[in-house]
């Protein structure tokens, strides 16, 4: 008789994984952090308990988009999907919807950019929620959870 193993949530340890954006495409890194947060990537994934790790991410303000590479005077590296794609957010009034481009979310926000691209891969209850709280994100180099001693894994 085969016996399946299934987590269960007092015994799964999180660990923490360290991730350099840097010069990563938007899309892929967040399919990448989405898995490692679901928890995907073990061989213990059980869908009904968080069985996933905590993920610091450095570097948010450098990831770039896909689409074709167009001439732009301030980021050499600039693409068509930088200045085309629009996130919609609403304010709560009436009329109140706004339309912002990667490119000003890039300049504002750029850690918002990842966060919602990988909420929108998770699961949307409240072990998705769970999930998206074990994601760390920071502009530039540095992060606050050195204590927590993240282990780095490759950017491929």
């Amino acid at each position: 008789m085969n016996k399946c193993f299934l987590a269960k949530a007092g015994t799964v340890q999180p660990a923490w994984l360290l991730v350099d954006a840097n010069d990563q495409v938007v899309g892929r890194l967040a399919v990448k952090l989405a898995t490692i947060l679901m928890g995907k990537h073990k061989p213990t994934y059980t869908r009904h308990v968080d069985c996933g790790d905590f993920v610091v991410v450095v570097n948010c303000e450098k990831v770039k988009f896909g689409g074709h590479r167009v001439a732009h005077p301030t980021h050499p590296s600039f693409s068509s999907k930088m200045l085309t794609k629009q996130y919609k957010r609403f304010t709560g009034y009436t009329r109140g919807q706004k339309l912002t481009s990667a490119a000003d979310m890039l300049e504002r926000k750029p850690e918002e950019i990842l966060r919602l691209a990988v909420r929108r891969m998770l699961p949307k209850t409240k072990m998705g929620r769970a999930m998206l709280k074990k994601l760390k994100l920071f502009v530039g180099p540095t992060h606050d959870h050195q204590a927590q001693v993240p282990q780095p894994i490759p950017a491929t």
